[in-house]
């Protein structure tokens, strides 16, 4: 059950109008690396946690965390529509800088949605769940997190950099501070799993059933037979304590794919059948 008190997480202001920089918001609500893409990851991941309650409680309570970012972030962009004529899309295309990274509006925010944020990325494509990862698998998820707010960062770092209005200086300033939380409590979260030791993923799959000679071999497919490039990956002991690291020049295992003949009425030709 959720609940809400219809006030703004945290003040959401803009001095000056900017249509451009609404549609560069539009990212950060609807792109893979925005805020849709991680309240429901962290929803899907919440609602199939098993084992101790704690981890669930976590992953849905950052789960409404951030949808009150997506909040925040539709009321930046409708007050930065706010006032905004279709004419200043010309003005922007025919500067450089807003020219090369905005190219104007994005029209579906005015045509569709009235000057108000819509599930969308900056260029105008509605996001579609395909970037949600919710495994089952604690460890699994926490790792894909730590990934989903480090790409968050820094595309809150680069909307930071982009405007020179104070209260959206103050807003993103805000959520750097929370992908910055949100990092760290994820790799807490692993640690208490047991750091690199809860790998290799799932860790519950005996690794005696795995062909052990690949297990921590790096290896090379330099096409003149030469090693690959060292490093702390190609020698030592593994990352998970279990292995020492190798490097293999790879050769081919298996021999030439040899398939059957098509099977009649197929759709394929004569002479494969």
């Amino acid at each position: 059950m959720f609940y809400t008190d219809n006030q703004l997480q945290f003040p959401v202001r803009v001095e000056t109008p900017d249509p451009q920089f609404a549609r560069a918001l539009q990212q950060a609500i609807g792109g893979v690396e925005g805020e849709i893409r991680v309240a429901m990851q962290y929803f899907f991941q919440a609602c199939g946690a098993r084992g101790n309650p704690k981890f669930r409680d976590l992953l849905m309570n950052t789960a409404a965390e951030e949808l009150g970012h997506i909040e925040m972030l539709a009321t930046a962009v409708a007050l930065n529509l706010e006032g905004a004529s279709v004419g200043m899309k010309e003005e922007v295309s025919a500067d450089p800088v807003g020219g090369a990274f905005l190219n104007g509006i994005n029209l579906k925010n005015f045509l569709s949605a009235g000057l108000s944020a819509m599930p969308v990325d900056s260029d105008g494509v509605s996001f579609d769940m395909s970037h949600i990862y919710a495994s089952g698998n604690i460890a699994a998820d926490m790792t894909a997190n730590v990934t989903a707010e480090s790409t968050g960062r820094v595309l809150a770092v680069r909307l930071y950099n982009l405007t020179n209005d104070p209260g959206m200086k103050e807003m993103l300033s805000f959520l750097i501070a929370r992908d910055t939380m949100h990092q760290n409590q994820w790799m807490a979260a692993l640690e208490e799993l047991g750091g690199a030791s809860a790998f290799p993923i799932p860790n519950s799959h005996p690794q005696d059933q795995e062909l052990r000679e690949f297990s921590y071999a790096y290896l090379g497919f330099q096409q003149d037979g030469s090693e690959p490039a060292p490093g702390r990956w190609s020698e030592g002991q593994s990352m998970d304590g279990k292995g020492e690291f190798t490097t293999k020049v790879m050769k081919p295992l298996g021999g030439i794919p040899s398939l059957g003949p098509a099977k009649p009425n197929s759709g394929a030709q004569a002479e494969q059948i």
